[in-house]
């Protein structure tokens, strides 16, 4: 394992190439299935963190030579992993409130729980739909102003990709 690393990306490939084989055979397998994840604080922290060592090792940088997290994206031009995949989760959340009204996928997203039933002892878990509403109020907005801004497809879109096209 250790000498693949140093083979590809240690080698005298451009940083170009290299960026291209980083997005094309590596983010593809990290991201698969990323806008289904109910992300804690500390995940968020950890995958930062393997997208800042993966963009180390591909620039050749060490620990050493402190180099700061913002200026290694900055000369990549690489977005973050997390605003990619809060980009992908908006845009699911998109996606199923756009559905007709009795499809399974809305149905359980806005499905509230019945009245007799109680929560498990401890503090609460992260669901799915907390996670959204932290990326909703990154944009200022709320549950039922994100399911109408959902309608408008383009503008949606557009509000949902924003902040992993920004780099």
């Amino acid at each position: 394992m250790q000498s693949l690393e140093n083979e590809n990306w240690r080698s005298r490939l451009a940083i170009s190439t290299k960026l291209k084989l980083y997005s094309m055979c590596i983010l593809p397998i990290f991201l698969y299935g990323s806008d289904c994840w109910a992300i804690s604080k500390t995940d968020t922290h950890k995958i930062d963190a393997l997208d800042q060592w993966c963009l180390c090792m591909l620039l050749d940088i060490k620990w050493y030579q402190f180099v700061r997290n913002d200026d290694v994206w900055r000369l990549t031009k690489q977005p973050k992993l997390t605003a990619i995949i809060q980009s992908r989760r908006l845009t699911l959340f998109g996606h199923i409130m756009r559905m007709d009204d009795n499809a399974d996928a809305k149905r359980i997203l806005l499905a509230s729980p019945p009245g007799d039933w109680r929560r498990q002892l401890g503090r609460p878990r992260i669901t799915w739909l907390s996670t959204v509403q932290q990326d909703l109020k990154q944009h200022h907005l709320t549950l039922p102003e994100a399911a109408d801004l959902a309608q408008n497809h383009p503008l949606w879109r557009m509000m949902s990709t924003y902040d992993a096209t920004q780099s």
